[in-house]
């Protein structure tokens, strides 16, 4: 079963792929930012492939990124050519720093652009989870703190807070 559904969604994302020259522009009109253990198997797939099937180009990371390495190459791109972010917020999304590094991102390139929209969704838990009113992801961000220090953790804290502004 599992199988089938890789198949499809590398299927999918071939066609989605080779349709992004088709006058209509280059790159993702959506990017799909989510903690893959907490949603890619529910929610991420159903709204990947309810965009797909709608005739949208979103962009949903099939592979997990491996420790150490930067945002570069396919994923920045889809980062940067997308005009609608959709973070799924969900109980473990902080403690992905590869959720955060994606957000920030998604942050910077929304700030003062009105052709770039976040959508946030909230999935399994409240928004003042999101907005640090809660221990829930202020845990998540200390201990981001301690490990990679107070910089990074600050500006991850930022962009949390910053997805309610745009």
């Amino acid at each position: 079963m599992k199988r089938k559904r890789e198949e499809k969604e590398r299927a999918t994302a071939a066609s989605t792929s080779s349709s992004r020259d088709d006058g209509l522009g280059s790159g993702y009109e959506v990017f799909l930012n989510f903690r893959g253990p907490d949603t890619r198997l529910t929610m991420a797939d159903c709204l990947y492939n309810g965009l797909i099937g709608v005739g949208i180009r979103a962009f949903k990371d099939n592979e997990e990124l491996r420790f150490g390495e930067e945002i570069e190459g396919g994923l920045l791109q889809a980062i940067n050519d997308s005009r609608i972010y959709i973070p799924i917020f969900s109980k473990g999304y902080a403690s992905s720093k590869w959720c955060l590094r994606e957000l920030a991102r998604i942050v910077e390139l929304s700030r003062g652009n009105d052709e770039k929209v976040i959508l946030p969704i909230f999935y399994d838990l409240n928004v003042d989870d999101v907005k640090l009113k809660t221990k829930l992801y202020r845990k998540a961000l200390r201990k981001h703190k301690s490990k990679y220090g107070k910089d990074l953790a600050k500006k991850w804290k930022k962009a949390l807070r910053e997805v309610f502004q745009n």
